[in-house]
This record gives structure tokens, sequence and C-alpha cells, in this order.
């Protein structure tokens, strides 16, 4: 039998010829021929037999083999990462490790396990008697985990240590984890676990804690292509470097799932040629990658006609339109890497056609382009992936990105407007300048901040008292405090005067009776002094929501007149003007008054300036 590529196989037991009358008459079963062997799948053939073996896992063979030369070897083993990259094969090596005799024997634990000696025979045959392996994909309750336990207490029966194998390990249940815990932490010393999970954040922290934890990592398309290549080799077949590119890209890091691939691969292997990209492709139901190339320079060119006419050919081959554009990604993100790091153009794992057509694509094109051209894709996938009919929605997605390809970046946008803009004021003189938005005037142009100076929990002492300048301060006020109080005096209360330690009000007729009393207690509980709440029934000032509404309207209207934002709206028909703030503004909307600083307002105690810092403000109180 011929060897595998990483060593010899151990010989296959064949099955014991039978002879003599069939069931049902006297006709004699035939005999298979003595050299007939069942054929095994390249994934089970050219499975690795050594550490040295295990491509892409350079850390942890590393880290294995220090361990077996200090005896440092855990008790038990967290190996992570997705399907087919070695996690069930790093477990059984582990296994032939612990229990390796050599070939005379006499040999103990060790990072080269000789593979002849009867326990690594038995474990690379799968019937080790004291090596055993569970899905718990199959097997989630606490009654399996508890065979294990039980399994725990006896001896191995013929080799060095019981080595159990758990895959999947995500799957067991809560209780099952629970039962596993205690002899997890403190297992006997010829025991050793080792789990193997695609998903490890559904495995407990409990359970993490007590392993020593291995992150296989994906292996590269440039390894898997090699490996592929040395395997295609061994058996004999003859393919094109192209058709192992495409395998490794479509194996996503999965060394099993590439063997798989390229087993079939080989399948369609005629004599007399290699194996070509293009089979593989039509195997995967890909594009082929010039075709891909194509597609993309149709749809960033705006030739409509010419993308729905590859698409139309794609289609008809059976190239599936969720992995065309996929395939189209896949192109837009090398573009745009090449673009950017032009030093990726000398990547031995590109291909040919991706290194010069590439990059002399990527050199024609701007990151902008490229960008925009990915997030219209990446949505159109998803959108390929709802429709009722796939076809129609990939091909809505190309008209859609052959039409973005005639906009201009958004900065070129920007400038022509910008440009644009003095003509658009120029051709009409007649329009007036726009007017800065109003100032409050009167008492409230003396007020300060605004409700983004959140107001202390309980009422502080008089040296600590908020400093209230204005009457938006004692509306911010009101707000850390008495909600409710505070949309009152937003919404329904005038502002006539405001001459601290006396405010004077005009309140809207449904405000409440007891508006002036619940005022003054709030002011004299926050600043530690008496205040007169005077009702009028002069007009005063707007309320501070209809100054916003005012503040907000002027705004828009002086945004609406600006000669770029006109432009803007000239050359998009239908667009509208959102809302316009002014970054000035305080949470109520308005401008400070002209000279007001940060300190002019409510300051938090925290920040207060000391009392000594302003004059003595005694005056007279009356009564509310």
């Amino acid at each position: 039998m011929a060897g595998s590529l990483f060593g010899e196989e151990p010989p296959a037991e064949a099955p014991p010829p039978t002879e003599g009358p069939g069931l049902f008459g006297d006709a004699p079963v035939p005999v298979p021929a003595a050299s007939a062997t069942p054929y095994r799948v390249l994934a089970r053939k050219y499975r690795p037999q050594t550490f040295d073996d295990l491509i892409g896992q350079e850390a942890m063979v590393r880290t294995l083999r220090n361990a077996f030369a200090q005896r440092r070897v855990a008790h038990a083993f967290m190996l992570t990462g997705v399907r087919g990259v070695g996690k069930t094969t790093t477990a059984r090596l582990i296994a032939r490790a612990l229990n390796c005799t050599g070939p005379d024997g006499r040999g103990g634990p060790t990072a080269d396990p000789c593979g002849v000696c009867p326990n690594c025979v038995a474990i690379l045959a799968d019937r080790h008697p004291d090596v055993t392996e569970m899905d718990a994909a199959s097997r989630t309750g606490v009654d399996d985990v508890r065979e294990i336990i039980e399994a725990t207490r006896f001896r191995p029966m013929q080799a060095r240590m019981k080595v159990f194998v758990i895959d999947e390990v995500h799957m067991l249940s809560r209780n099952a984890f629970n039962a596993l815990l205690k002899t997890l932490e403190e297992p006997p010393p010829h025991v050793t676990f080792v789990f193997a999970t695609t998903e490890l954040r559904k495995v407990p922290v409990t359970v993490l804690s007590r392993c020593q934890r291995f992150d296989l990592r994906r292996i590269g398309a440039g390894e898997l292509a090699a490996l592929f290549g040395r395997v295609a080799k061994a058996e004999g077949v003859a393919i094109e470097e192209a058709a192992l590119l495409a395998i490794a890209r479509a194996a996503d890091g999965s060394a099993r799932d590439g063997l798989s691939l390229l087993d079939q691969a080989i399948a369609q292997h005629e004599a007399d040629r290699p194996i070509a990209a293009a089979q593989v492709a039509d195997m995967l139901g890909l594009a082929d990658r010039t075709v891909v190339f194509d597609l993309l320079e149709a749809v960033l060119g705006g030739r409509v006609a010419e993308a729905l006419s590859i698409t139309a050919r794609l289609h008809e081959l059976g190239a599936d339109p969720g992995l065309t554009l996929s395939d189209l990604l896949e192109l837009v993100h090398l573009l745009t890497r090449l673009r950017s790091v032009p030093a990726l153009r000398d990547d031995p794992s590109l291909s040919e056609l991706e290194r010069v057509r590439g990059g002399a694509l990527a050199d024609r094109l701007g990151v902008p382009d490229l960008v925009r051209a990915w997030q219209i894709l990446l949505r159109g996938l998803g959108e390929v992936e709802q429709a009722p009919d796939r076809n129609a929605a990939a091909e809505m997605v190309l008209i859609r990105l052959c039409h973005a390809a005639d906009l201009p970046p958004p900065g070129e946008l920007v400038r022509r407007l910008s440009s644009a803009a003095p003509a658009a004021v120029a051709a009409s003189p007649s329009t007036p300048a726009p007017a800065p938005a109003p100032a409050p005037s009167g008492p409230v142009a003396s007020g300060g901040a605004a409700l983004a100076r959140a107001m202390p929990a309980a009422s502080p002492a008089p040296t600590d008292a908020p400093r209230l300048s204005g009457w938006r301060d004692v509306v911010a006020l009101a707000a850390g405090r008495e909600p409710l109080l505070h949309a009152i005096l937003l919404h329904a209360a005038h502002l006539v005067r405001f001459a601290p330690p006396v405010i004077e009000l005009r309140p809207e007729p449904d405000a409440p009776r007891d508006l002036a009393a619940r005022l003054s207690r709030l002011l004299q509980d926050a600043t530690g002094r008496r205040w007169t709440i005077a009702l009028s029934t002069d007009e005063g000032e707007p309320t501070l929501a209809q100054q916003r509404a005012a503040a907000e309207a002027a705004r828009h209207n002086a945004a609406a007149e600006h000669p770029l934002v006109r432009a803007i709206l000239a050359a998009f028909p239908g667009a509208t003007i959102g809302p316009v703030h002014d970054e000035r503004a305080d949470a109520y909307g308005l401008a400070p008054s002209e000279g007001e600083d940060d300190l002019g307002a409510y300051v938090p105690p925290a920040a207060a300036p000391d009392e000594d810092d302003f004059p003595d403000d005694d005056v007279p109180v009356e009564d509310a």
C-alpha cells in the first residue's frame, strides 16, 4: 500500500474472504481480490501524523514541544478554531505523544511519537481502549459526562495515560459542565482531557480556567495551496496553480474542507491534461477570475449593457448570483489593499492575474471609488439573499453600481459646488444676505449655560450654591431637580424681569396656580437664600420653547439662503435641508449672550468658584 504524504500508514486489516453458497442458492459468493482496499478520502489519507505536519500552527506546536521536553504537560487542553484546522488531529497527536513507548517499547512521553509501537498504531486506528472520543453534539447530557467521570476512577488497561477527547464541547448542557468541573480541576494522575470547540464563547469560564488553551488559527491561502499541490503530486495528478489557489480560497482557512474540494476536483481529472482553473471554478459555482475582472471593470466604468451581458453569461453557466457578488467584493477588497499598500503586489500568494491586472486596475481607481463600490456590493449581497429572484436582485445591484460610477466622489462634488456658489450669487444679485439667528433680548440675554450642566442631587450648602446669572440658568436648575416644573417653566412661563433675588413672570393661563411657590422653594433649597417670585400681567419675553423654535427657524432660513446650499439643492432635485445646529447653542437651542463665558452660568458644586471671588450681593428680600 502506498505511504501517505506525511509518513507510512499503518497496514489496513483486510476482511477475510468469504466462500460457500449464497443466501438463496448454490451459487458461490465471489471472493474479493486480496489486493482490493476501500478508497480513503484525501482528508483522511493525508491527515497529519506528527506535530511537524500541522501547517499554520507553529505557536501551538512550539509550546507543546517545550511542554513535553520539560515534562510540564497540562492535564486538560482546550483547542479552539474554525472547522478543519486540526483540532481533533491535534488531540490524537497529544494522546499518542503521552502514550508512545517507542520502537523498543521502553520510551516515555515524547513530542515525536514513533507511529509503530502498539499504542501509536492503536490510536491511529481509533481502537485504543484507553483513548475515548466523545461527540458532545450528540451526547450532551449529564449522564454521558458521568460515564466519563466513572471511567477516570480506573487505571489504563494498556497505555500510560487515559485520554478523553470531547469534540464540540460547547454543546454540553449546563448540568453536564457542572458535573465535570470537580474532576477537571483535580483529575487522577493517569487522566488527561482534551476538548475541542468551534464556539469558545459558549464554554463556561469555569471550564476554561481549568484548561490550557490553544487557538488554532485559520490556515493561509498560500499555505493551503502549497499543501494541496503536494497532495496532488503524491496522487500523480497535475493541476494548475490558479486552480489550487481557487480551492484554497474556497476552503476559507480549513485544510479538511480544501482536501475535500481537491478530492472532488481530482474526480474530474482527465489523464492527458492538468486540472484547469476553469474546471474548479465551474465545480465551485464560481465565476472565472478573468470574468470577475471584466465584470468589475464594466460596472466601475458605468457600462450597463456590458455588465448585464457578462452576468447573463455567468447565469447560463450556472454561477450563483450571490457568489458572483462575493467574488466582486473580494476583488474590490484586493484592489483597495493594492492601492493602499503597493508592496503587496509582490505577495507570492497572489496569482499572476491579480498581480498584473489587479495592480494596473488599482492604479486607475481611487480609494473613494473602491470604498463606494464595497458599500454598494455589501448591501446588495444582503438584498440578493432575501430576494425571491436572486438573479434579478444581483442585476439591480450591478445597475446601481454602474450608475454610481458616473457620480463624482464626495470631495470632488463639494469642490464643484463651492466653485459654483459664487456664480450663483452673481446670477441673483437681488438675493438678500442671510440673516443671523436673532439673539434673545431683555433679561434673558444675560442667561448663561444650559441643561448640559447637570444639577447635584442633594441641596448644597450656601458656599456651594449655583450661580444663577440668567433665566436660562434657573430653568436648567429645575431640569435636574424637578422635571415637571422644568417643563412648565420651559413652555408656560414668560420672563418679565430677572433681578435676583426677585423674578417676575407672566404664566400661561393653563400653568399651575402654585408655580410661584414651587419655584421659590426650589431656588431657596438650591441657593440657601430666599427668592421672591412675582406674577405679572406684562407681556414679557417669549417662553424658552418659543425662543428655541424661532432660533431654529432662523437658522434653517439662513442655511436655505446660503449660496452653497442653494447650489446643492439645484444639483439634487428633491433634496431637503435637515436640522441645522449651532455649535454655540445651549441645550435650549439658544446662543449665549455676547461676552458670556462658561462661568457665567450655573456651575456644579465641584467646580464652583470660591465665595470670595464675588462681591457681597446681600439685598433686602421680599417674601414670596
